[in-house]
């Protein structure tokens, strides 16, 4: 009969009309909509499928206590927009300078109602194509050698309306609550259905299961109206200033910690919550036990008839027994919609509650069906920021832009430049870029060495994880090899026990770069492209294999890498040892001197100098280059016989017994005449 009905529903679907688009986009959340964005912007044939009557439906009931833990920086000092973008943690990126999230709120932790009405100016502003009121009910393939990856999508509605796409992007977040079952789990009240008054709670006593934010943005409520709280969890309490994961506990909701600590009644227990069992007594009290007590006991029996902790040990941390028990923890992916044919399988351990997916985001069963937003935290869960608006625009961006080479033949955006620009491009980015900043160990830019080092090509904010299919991925070729820039913690700084406010935490100094703690840019210099296996066998905490040169620039207080001897003179001989060439910029004077002096200019001058590009030489300009101790002061200063003393033949005589003195890097060359 099974089989009968299945057959059935296949005959069904294969006589149904479909709605074709090359791209299906599920949900309309922040994830959904940047898709969205970009597939817009390459003028691709897409639609976003969303159940809910507007965009970031999620929003709308989430978080219960409506503060969001975002932050929202509306000033930093400084007017680069990109720089800019580290610190606004809501935002979603597109070319409309409107649709920034300072406009909507002016609060550092916005109310999740700006978040709502933020999204829905995002999808109306920009007229992106979201199908609302449709909530797809159903997934399946259909096999098609003609199809881009071999099979299409089918997407059925509730109106049983059906849809056929080529690549499926599945954006619908984690929205279906955790839920522990245990004696007595009827007894709960989810977070999602919980009172949000605090007056009906006042005089009450409180269990609290779970111990991220939603728990303690539920405690933070009511710790002014109740008895005392207690909060339960497997784990001990994270901090996010101590593990340096922005999903673990934030400081805005910890004031349980405080009042735990100072001894206000309130509490922290551990324990595994399938051990617990809650019985109610003939007051309505909910009572604390283990499940083994209630093995062998008769179901029918009253409260009396059980052993409870407290009768064996009169001490027993949970002996007092509580008003009200408050579930509160977190939230899973919905695989229930994924036919068998897609094997969305969820991952292990800790990640359970994400479906499994590669570094590049797609799944690892299904070729076309890529995982977007806060769905796709397994790639770096407590690693990075990938579960956030401020991390997962980045790699929603990345995933796009695999999306156009792979089907459209647009390889990933780069930009060439000279080998002279090298330590200037690397500096640039590490002190603007917020995709290497909030996406650290995960994206990172790629060099790629042109033959005998002489120009670069230079590709932004890739996924690590996918190096070794750099060439296949992007459409760029790396044939003589690449420097990978990344921003990393200390290995040893992050961690639930971690003191990181401990005296001399900080390096300063140079030399002593591979011991920063903090944030900081980290070069990797390959002279191939790491193969597979190399990627498979690197150590669990690094984000790259083994690199043939690695080099660190020293952490900055002011995340603010352009000291000239601190930061950029470490970076340039890093680069000139790894290139065997010489990344000086040089004055005119030392580029002549040179072409007398050696067999081989240095980049600077073959590419400047020599094409006659370079500043205007003036009197003014050599004078200020002579005060800063720059070039040797060899104007003539005893003259003799009929030698004016403007003569250039003893200026030029001395020039060629003065050394050639490097200057710091020009931004802009002018064609100049050498004279």
């Amino acid at each position: 009969l099974g089989l009968a009905l299945y057959a059935s529903s296949l005959c069904a679907v294969s006589g149904a009309a479909f709605l074709y688009h090359d791209y299906c986009v599920i949900g309309a959340g922040p994830s959904g909509l940047q898709a969205a964005y970009f597939l817009q912007q390459a003028s691709r044939d897409y639609v976003v499928f969303e159940r809910s009557h507007a965009p970031g439906s999620f929003f709308a009931l989430y978080p219960r206590h409506r503060k969001l833990i975002s932050i929202n920086k509306r000033y930093t000092g400084k007017s680069n927009s990109e720089f800019n973008l580290r610190h606004d943690w809501n935002s979603l990126l597109s070319h409309d300078r409107r649709l920034l999230f300072r406009r909507y709120s002016r609060d550092f932790f916005p109310d999740a109602d700006a978040m709502v009405r933020y999204l829905e100016d995002f999808a109306s502003l920009l007229k992106l194509q979201v199908q609302y009121n449709t909530a797809i009910i159903h997934v399946t393939l259909e096999r098609d050698r003609q199809a881009w990856n071999g099979h299409y999508f089918l997407l059925t509605d509730q109106d049983r309306q059906n849809y056929k796409c080529s690549s499926l992007l599945v954006a619908t977040g984690t929205w279906v609550p955790n839920v522990v079952n245990f004696p007595g789990s009827e007894y709960v009240e989810g977070y999602e259905t919980v009172s949000i008054n605090p007056e009906d709670f006042a005089g009450q006593t409180v269990l609290i299961l779970g111990r991220g934010n939603s728990a303690f943005e539920t405690a933070e409520n009511i710790l002014g109206v109740t008895n005392f709280i207690h909060m339960v969890s497997r784990s001990r309490v994270r901090l996010s200033w101590a593990t340096h994961y922005v999903g673990d506990l934030r400081a805005i909701n910890n004031g349980l910690l405080d009042t735990y600590q100072l001894k206000s009644l309130d509490g922290l227990l551990e324990g595994d919550l399938e051990d617990l069992a809650i019985i109610k007594d003939k007051k309505g009290k909910l009572h604390i036990t283990l499940r083994f007590y209630l093995e062998n006991r008769n179901t029918s029996a009253g409260i009396d008839s059980v052993t409870l902790p407290q009768d064996e040990l009169d001490n027993f941390a949970t002996r007092a027994p509580y008003d009200r028990v408050i579930r509160c923890l977190g939230w899973k992916f919905d695989f229930s919609i994924y036919n068998r044919s897609l094997r969305m399988m969820p991952g292990k351990g800790n990640k359970k509650k994400y479906p499994q997916i590669k570094p590049s985001y797609e799944s690892r069963s299904t070729r076309g069906l890529f995982v977007l937003g806060t769905a796709s935290h397994s790639v770096d869960f407590r690693k990075s920021a990938g579960g956030f608006i401020h991390g997962f625009r980045y790699t929603t961006r990345a995933v796009h832009r695999l999306l156009e080479n792979r089907h459209h033949g647009v390889p990933w955006p780069s930009t060439v430049y000279p080998i002279t620009q090298l330590t200037n491009s690397i500096i640039k980015r590490v002190n603007e870029a917020s995709g290497l900043y909030q996406m650290f160990s995960i994206l990172a830019d790629i060099i790629l060495l042109r033959e005998n080092a002489t120009a670069f090509e230079y590709l932004e904010e890739y996924p690590v994880g996918v190096l070794a299919e750099l060439e296949t991925q992007t459409g760029r070729k790396a044939p003589n090899g690449l420097f990978v820039v990344i921003m990393e913690y200390g290995r040893n700084f992050s961690g639930a026990d971690k003191d990181v406010f401990y005296y001399n935490r900080a390096v300063g100094e140079a030399q002593h770069a591979w011991q920063s703690n903090f944030l900081h840019p980290v070069i990797y210099y390959y002279k191939r492209l790491p193969t597979e296996r190399e990627m498979r066998l690197r150590p669990p905490d690094w984000p790259l294999p083994r690199p043939d040169a690695v080099h660190h620039i020293v952490e900055d207080f002011l995340t603010d890498w352009t000291a000239p001897n601190a930061h950029i003179l470490p970076l340039r001989r890093f680069l000139e040892n790894c290139l065997s060439t010489d990344l000086r910029n040089f004055f005119a004077e030392s580029c002549f001197l040179f072409a007398f002096t050696r067999q081989k200019l240095p980049p600077f001058c073959r590419q400047g100098y020599v094409r006659m590009q370079g500043l205007v030489g003036s009197e003014g300009l050599r004078r200020h280059a002579v005060e800063a101790g720059l070039l040797e002061d060899y104007a003539p200063t005893d003259f003799s016989g009929d030698r004016p003393p403007d003569s250039r033949e003893g200026s030029q005589d001395q020039l060629l017994r003065d050394h050639a003195i490097p200057v710091r890097p020009l931004q802009h060359l002018v064609n100049a005449k050498d004279e």
